[in-house]
């Protein structure tokens, strides 16, 4: 196997793949960097088992030939070279030299027989979904935020991809909050996946400005997420998501219309009252225009900041003070509908004028 390539190219690649390189004891092998030359293609290949990047590799000139090196130190390796070199890395067995210039290094590879079999989309029966790079990065932080952490419930660890009336849409939940945001309208096929969030993490990271469009596919078991010249591929959450869309409010008795800039400030404000009492903040309407974010009196004081806004029917509520704030900071219009029903229902934000994107808190006890 050989292969020649600009430095930049190459730690641009490793430096992608080699994230989620990170072996098992009882399988070493998941710590190396598949490197495969075929026909003149060159793909360089990781993978954790759950997940696989594959970075697909221009290079001036090549040989046939697969072998596996150990990944973070390749491409620490490379990354020290001078920029604008050229770099050759040849393979004979299990020894891989890697040369640019005076610098000359030879690592201690393994066979690629070793190395897990990829899984692989079944290009017939995939279903294929196109979506601008601005609109895909903005809407997975939008959602990824309100997942869960917790493995003992998987399919709260992903965000949803699934079609309702023809349009695309993403959801997660942790159980306290749900957000859901709609990315395509009038789509023909119909998709119900639950993707891992660190495998969204990947997709983002491994995002740079020269993208335009992420095509992603969806069969059985598998999603594909194809970004230029980089694939990643990951298992999907063998779970049942929750049916989101009867936890989401069909009406509420309080509204109001607020500047999202101004409700972020007071929502810091009282955050910083209320740290000894897990963040619980409470947030008013006062008939007929005061809208307030107070802090629970405790050791430190207490605070009270008031909005002016029209409001129609007096009522309370008492919220985590971090999950308000990362719901006010995914939303993107200048003002924000900020409804309630009572102080044991869920609040619902949106922005004013687009409904694309929907957020609920849950209360916490009064």
């Amino acid at each position: 196997m050989k292969i020649k390539v600009t430095q930049e190219k190459l730690s641009k690649a490793l430096n992608n793949i080699s994230r989620i390189a990170i072996g098992k004891v009882t399988l070493p092998i998941l710590n190396n960097v598949l490197i495969r030359v075929d026909k003149k293609k060159v793909s360089l290949i990781t993978t954790n088992l759950d997940m696989a990047i594959i970075d697909f590799l221009p290079v001036s000139n090549s040989e046939d030939g697969v072998v596996t090196v150990p990944a973070k130190l390749l491409a620490e390796f490379v990354s020290n070279l001078p920029k604008g070199e050229t770099i050759e890395i040849s393979s004979k067995d299990t020894k891989v030299t890697i040369s640019a210039g005076k610098y000359s290094s030879t690592i201690n590879g393994a066979i690629a027989d070793d190395f897990p079999e990829l899984p692989e989309i079944n290009e017939k029966n995939a279903i294929v979904y196109k979506i601008g790079i601005d609109e895909f990065k903005t809407s997975i932080g939008q959602v990824a935020i309100a997942s869960s952490n917790d493995l003992t419930r998987p399919a709260l660890t992903g965000v949803y991809f699934n079609t309702n009336n023809h349009t695309l849409a993403i959801a997660a939940t942790d159980g306290y909050r749900l957000a859901e945001k709609k990315l395509i309208d009038k789509v023909e096929s119909e998709v119900s996946a639950i993707v891992p969030s660190n495998s969204l993490q990947e997709v983002l990271r491994s995002i740079n400005d020269e993208m335009e469009e992420v095509e992603i596919s969806f069969n059985d078991d598998l999603v594909r997420f194809r970004l230029g010249e980089i694939e990643i591929i990951s298992k999907l959450i063998d779970a049942s998501f929750p049916d989101y869309q009867r936890l989401i409010p069909k009406d509420s008795n309080i509204k109001a219309v607020l500047n999202r800039e101004e409700l972020i400030r007071v929502t810091k404000l009282a955050a910083l009252f209320a740290k000894s009492v897990g963040g619980s903040i409470i947030c008013e309407t006062t008939t007929p225009n005061i809208f307030s974010v107070k802090s629970i009196a405790n050791e430190f004081g207490e605070n009270d900041s008031r909005l002016e806004t029209k409001v129609e029917k007096s009522g309370k509520i008492n919220l985590n003070s971090r999950f308000l704030l990362d719901a006010l900071n995914a939303l993107e219009e200048s003002e924000i509908n900020f409804n309630f029903s009572d102080h044991i229902a869920p609040i619902l934000l949106t922005n004013k004028k687009s409904n694309q994107y929907t957020h609920i808190i849950m209360p916490l006890n009064s």
